[in-house]
């Protein structure tokens, strides 16, 4: 298993809120898209008739690829381990490296 160089805390805090901030984007897309198209299945007025199959395709879709992405996203600056559900996590629980 490759090292991971030291990194000084300060750095690690900033590498931490650029997660923190790319991982709160991804889960209001995430959100605006599954909701989207659930209008456009009530309300096929506004951009054509979808067929359900091809909205739920959609919704699933975008599932795997938020979880792919928070999967790829959501680990510690620090020693690269999964960070947990939390998104105002403080503190990693694996290596103890302050977030915050």
């Amino acid at each position: 298993m490759r090292q991971r160089p030291k990194k000084d805390s300060q750095q690690i805090i900033l590498e931490f809120r650029k997660l923190q901030t790319r991982q709160i984007i991804a889960i209001a897309v995430a959100l605006f898209i599954i909701l989207l198209c659930a209008v456009l299945y009530k309300r096929p007025v506004y951009f054509g008739e979808f067929s359900k199959t091809t909205l739920f395709t959609a919704q699933l879709l975008t599932i795997g690829i938020f979880i792919g992405f928070t999967a790829a996203n959501w680990v510690c600056p620090s020693c690269g381990k999964h960070l947990g559900t939390d998104i105002h996590r403080r503190v990693c629980r694996k290596c103890r490296a302050r977030l915050v």
